[in-house]
């Protein structure tokens, strides 16, 4: 039976992290530093498993301030405008022994389409405190476009999300 998880961001066990290409000659890193989210998980039925998360978009870092401001601008983001991403999960297909496709509904920028992460189960069990908790990474790459954003130039029309969380059991 699946259980509920509370995404542990309170004790930094939690990032979302994008990568976006600067001019095809670096990469730009950076992180979200605000937003939420759940999981329900079954390690003996993953397909019944869930997630939802909610990113404030103005919460970007990409240790730049100036940088930052301008992707957060109208000319990118818009995050005055459009507040917040979300990412619900449609279905969760078991590729291996710990991986699996999770296919969700991403809203980015007002618009809504499917997006599709590699996930990977880290493990679970107890932690030191006497609770329970999950782990998972997972990946995937936006294209900008299809969110109504137009990258700053031929090499940077997708972001590259890599996701990592750890969960508390609900009780």
């Amino acid at each position: 039976m699946a259980a509920d998880y509370k995404i542990d961001k309170e004790g930094q066990h939690a990032f979302i992290d994008w990568k976006i290409s600067h001019l095809g000659y670096s990469y730009i890193h950076g992180t979200f530093k605000d937003w939420d989210g759940t999981f329900s998980w079954d390690a003996a039925k993953p397909e019944a498993s869930k997630i939802a998360v909610d990113v404030k978009t103005a919460s970007l870092w990409s240790n730049h301030a100036e940088r930052d401001k301008h992707i957060a601008s109208k000319d990118f983001l818009d995050v005055a405008k459009f507040a917040d991403a979300k990412f619900v999960s449609t279905a969760v297909k078991s590729t291996g022994e710990k991986t699996a496709d999770v296919t969700g509904d991403l809203t980015f920028h007002g618009v809504t389409k499917p997006v599709t992460f590699k996930a990977t189960f880290n493990g679970e069990g107890k932690d030191p405190w006497g609770g329970e908790r999950a782990g998972f990474n997972a990946k995937t790459t936006v294209n900008l476009n299809d969110f109504g954003i137009k990258g700053p130039g031929p090499s940077s029309q997708t972001v590259d999300l890599d996701i990592s969380l750890e969960g508390v059991k609900q009780k």
